[in-house]
């Protein structure tokens, strides 16, 4: 029996062709992506924003009425709440953002704390109260700040290790295109508002990991193909050494998006926001790994004397002693 294979051996497409426009694609939609960000934010949930979060389980139905809960919550007039499913159909969280000078007066958390439980207990009879979580304005704004400090690090810290087992062209490579795979990712979030809370900077650390092993695999053919085709020309290699790898990058990624498609299909709404985000990064990462970090390195002027090792002045006399004799 013949197992089936996805990519042909003997593929050979010209990816380098079109790195030209899809460079410049790449380049608009990185600078729409920022700009939507700052000109339309980014829907920062109450992790770090500061908020209430209070979960609720309804004793006497099979699962939560969440559209009549939000719109009785609504009513009570401290803006429009955040409410999800939160472990069983039947329980749910409720996340409000706190109320104008509650930083000076904790009571004012209270309050609407005590408001909110007694109206969904007078609604919905046999309701339980399963707790109250609160996170200050200051603790949340201490959260945001670390969360895009570990995003910052975790690439930092990729592209030096990068540098390091490479070439430095190939450790700028790597940084770029993970600024393309996570400015992208933060574009999805800016127009469509869904919530951004620590469960999408764990999303975006998962993704910087995933296009970094993607990355890795493409680099590490090219310099062993540098070393064996020196006469080559470098967008000949590069197409080669992409075309080589190419089936386990659509493999593997094929296997990551079955799982992903499952759980965006059937997967509580509390994770939909982490799916998506990683769904969008493969479909970037794949990408990226391709038209960004292979291209770059012929921008950067990698070729095959990148990889010979450099002959110090003692080593050409000692070699020509020995010629000599």
């Amino acid at each position: 029996m013949k197992l089936l294979k996805l990519i042909p051996d003997d593929t050979n497409i010209d990816f380098l062709r079109w790195r030209l426009p899809f460079a410049f694609v790449s380049a608009l939609l990185v600078l729409a992506s920022w700009g939507l960000v700052l000109t339309q934010g980014l829907n920062l949930g109450v992790d770090f924003v500061g908020g209430q979060m209070i979960r609720v389980t309804f004793t006497q139905t099979s699962a939560a009425p969440v559209a009549q809960l939000r719109e009785e919550v609504a009513k009570l007039g401290y803006g429009e709440p955040i409410i999800q499913q939160f472990g069983k159909p039947n329980e749910v969280s409720i996340r409000m953002h706190l109320p104008e000078g509650a930083e000076r007066d904790a009571g004012l958390s209270d309050a609407m704390n005590r408001k909110i439980v007694s109206s969904i207990q007078q609604q919905h009879p046999g309701v339980r109260l399963d707790g109250v979580d609160s996170v200050s304005g200051k603790v949340s704004g201490e959260l945001f700040k670390t969360g895009m400090q570990a995003l910052l690090a975790a690439a930092v810290a990729i592209s030096i290790y990068i540098w390091l087992r490479f070439e430095w062209q190939f450790g700028v490579g790597a940084l770029l295109s993970l600024v393309h795979d996570v400015s992208l990712t933060l574009g999805l979030f800016a127009v469509t508002q869904m919530e951004f809370d620590l469960n999408i900077v764990a999303a975006l650390l998962t993704l910087i990991g995933y296009s970094l092993n993607d990355t890795i695999v493409v680099y590490d053919r090219i310099r062993e193909n540098l070393k064996k085709y020196r006469r080559m020309p470098m967008p000949e290699l590069l197409n080669l050494s992409v075309n080589e790898t190419l089936s386990r990058t659509i493999v593997t990624s094929l296997s990551v998006l079955i799982t992903l498609l499952a759980l965006l299909l059937f997967g509580p709404n509390v994770i939909f926001g982490f799916t998506a985000a990683i769904t969008l990064g493969i479909f970037v990462g794949t990408y990226s790994s391709i038209y960004m970090a292979a291209p770059i390195l012929i921008w950067l002027k990698v070729n095959a004397q990148s990889f010979v090792p450099t002959e110090s002045e003692i080593d050409r006399q000692e070699r020509l002693a020995r010629e000599r004799s």
